[in-house]
């Protein structure tokens, strides 16, 4: 039974999330193994599609070291293993290892000799030139637990990933006790990102650190803080993204009335909400209300990987002592989405006319691809995408549950009021995407009809990420499937399936795990696939915003703790400074945006030029 679970659904979400944290190699997937007319490759033959737009060599090219990077952060980037400066030079002749000038120098005569090169550069200067109102924000982001540190300082009393890290839950047994110490780097952290070239940047309020005990008073630490934060980067240029809700429930609620299972939590959120907006909103202008409720809602009350670790037998994978695999996973998605609606109904009858911000929810996604042209994959496909994003997405639109999804799950599926479902119905100005990879979906609709249900049995479908037969079982695979065609495809499917609403991709990054070095060749091969993909949707009128790296920083990652690397830059974790050092991708990513051009209506663009540029982290 365990085999067949994991095969499903929920388990893929963390799979994912244990693939992108653990160490892995490349996946070994060909050009043949995507469906026709997609264009998935290995990362080391992706060309650089924002330096093809550009004429930009690739950023470990040797010309590269000529690029506008700061000062700064050249000499930090090679401090780490006593190269040159890459200011300097003798950086660019002897700087940089003779094997990834090979892979760099093949990988820029590939893309270049690469028959779809021309187009390439021809179609992203056309959609550059197309509009004068076209823009793309370029960011990164981060939750509070991963990042900041602190966490017992200052009156933060503890979150549920505080009392599950502080138990041994995590791979390797550490804590978010520390993390990146952003608490007491904030200034330091602001000045790299000024200096690396952002303009936005994304990161979540701690509940428990602003309002202690989930409800109640302010601690004004903890409100100094935030405000100390957004200070900086507003002195920089810098705007604050808010997310108000990522996945770090108070302790007190969840031992109160059982957290995003009572009723109580639409109450209590509104009214952090309400803070945040009164004490922060002068100054911030986007906010995202909770991150990822499809994932909380499985990994927390289905599998229980997550804290605070609900699921019920057979189901799980963990031996949870309480808990409804059944019913739980709908419920807390439920009381999400009706929280979500408070906040926004709330900010927008009390703060938008004096703020003029904007406010939205995430959604994490899959791409999916049918197994096989048969007719019970392809509808198995569909049903996998309606629960996936449908679940959270089509109240959001359509103010209730996708028809298949109340067919299948019946009664253990809460409904919306009348009046609820009109809360819900239109509840904000953009839709957040996290997106990592993407799935094959094989039809399993012969499964026990009577047998117990959760939300992995309602899908009647297998999942892999592999078309060729790679066991998807396993809790460390070897290999995943590194796609990007497939953020372009869920763009598409939003703009098609939900109105083509605003959209920011609020999470996209590459994991190398704990022998990630500055060099990090893939992740810039990884990101430069990734917005080349994004940039096809845009094309294809696809209504993206923005786009959000993850991350900034090496952070404390859900269940792998220390042992992946996400960032940008490199966190010396084993230093009690931990020293902040930038990584290939970082000087790729600053040159990237300091060579931008503003477009404008019938002016000839040599160079690719996104509007704004960002970064955000939690």
């Amino acid at each position: 039974m365990r085999k067949e679970s994991l095969a499903l659904f929920t388990t893929l979400v963390l799979l994912l999330l244990l693939l992108l944290l653990l160490p892995t190699t490349e996946s070994k997937l060909s050009r043949d193994d995507f469906p026709p007319g997609t264009r998935g490759r290995r990362p080391d033959l992706l060309w650089n599609a924002t330096d093809a737009a550009a004429g930009l060599p690739f950023a470990v090219h040797p010309e590269a070291c000529e690029a506008g990077v700061p000062e700064e952060i050249r000499a930090s980037a090679s401090s780490a293993a006593g190269l040159p400066s890459a200011a300097q030079p003798e950086a660019c002749e002897g700087g940089i290892s003779e094997e990834i000038r090979s892979a760099s120098d093949a990988t820029s005569a590939g893309r270049k000799a690469h028959p779809d090169f021309a187009e390439t550069k021809e179609r992203i200067h056309g959609i550059l030139a197309a509009s004068a109102s076209f823009f793309v924000l370029l960011r990164d982001a981060y939750v509070y637990v991963q990042v900041e540190g602190a966490a017992a300082k200052d009156g933060r009393t503890p979150s549920l990933w505080d009392t599950y890290t502080r138990a041994g839950g995590m791979l390797d047994n550490s804590t978010g006790d520390v993390a990146s110490d952003q608490y007491h780097k904030y200034k330091e952290d602001v000045k790299l990102m000024a200096d690396t070239g952002l303009d936005s940047y994304r990161f979540s309020i701690s509940w428990s650190r602003l309002i202690p005990n989930g409800r109640g008073p302010i601690n004004p630490k903890g409100l100094a803080y935030y405000n100390n934060l957004i200070d900086e980067l507003v002195k920089y240029g810098i705007k604050p993204h808010v997310t108000i809700y990522h996945l770090d429930l108070p302790q007190a609620l969840e031992d109160e009335y059982g957290g995003w299972l009572g009723r109580k939590i639409v109450e209590d959120f509104t009214a952090f909400a309400d803070a945040c907006f009164r004490e922060f909103g002068d100054r911030v202008s986007q906010w995202t209300t909770i991150v990822e409720p499809n994932v909380i809602a499985m990994a927390s009350y289905d599998s229980g990987s997550f804290p605070p670790n609900r699921c019920s037998k057979p189901f799980g994978l963990l031996n949870c002592t309480v808990g409804d695999s059944t019913t739980e996973p709908y419920v807390a998605a439920h009381n999400l989405l009706l929280s979500h609606a408070s906040v926004v109904s709330l900010y927008r009858t009390k703060y938008r006319a004096m703020q003029n911000g904007r406010i939205g929810l995430n959604v994490y996604s899959f791409w999916c691809y049918p197994l096989t042209n048969s007719t019970l994959d392809l509808q198995a496909t569909q049903r996998s995408l309606d629960f996936l994003l449908g679940w959270i997405m089509s109240p959001l639109v359509f103010g209730d549950y996708p028809k298949i999804m109340k067919k299948i799950v019946r009664s253990r599926l809460p409904s919306f009021t009348k009046e609820q479902s009109e809360q819900v119905k239109g509840s904000f100005d953009f839709i957040g995407i996290n997106h990592y990879s993407s799935v094959w979906v094989e039809d399993n609709s012969n499964a026990s009809k009577t047998a117990p249900r959760d939300f992995n049995a309602d899908l009647f479908a297998k999942f892999s990420f592999s078309k060729n037969g790679t066991p998807s079982g396993q809790l460390i695979p070897t290999d995943i499937p590194i796609d990007p065609v497939g953020l372009q495809h869920v763009l598409e499917y939003i703009r098609d399936a939900y109105g083509n609403p605003p959209v920011y991709i609020e999470e996209n990054g590459y994991g190398l795990g704990t022998n990630d070095t500055i060099y990090d060749v893939e992740r810039v091969n990884y990101l430069s696939g990734f917005i080349g993909s994004m940039l096809d949707g845009i094309r294809k009128g696809a209504n993206v915003k923005g786009y959000f790296v993850w991350s900034f920083l090496d952070v404390f990652e859900f269940l792998a703790g220390f042992q992946s690397r996400f960032g940008l830059h490199y966190v010396d974790f084993k230093d009690e400074n931990r020293r902040r050092q930038p990584k290939l991708s970082a000087l790729w990513y600053s040159d990237f945006l300091k060579k931008k051009t503003k477009k404008k209506a019938g002016t000839d663009i040599t160079r690719m030029g996104l509007h704004e540029r960002s970064h955000s982290q939690q």
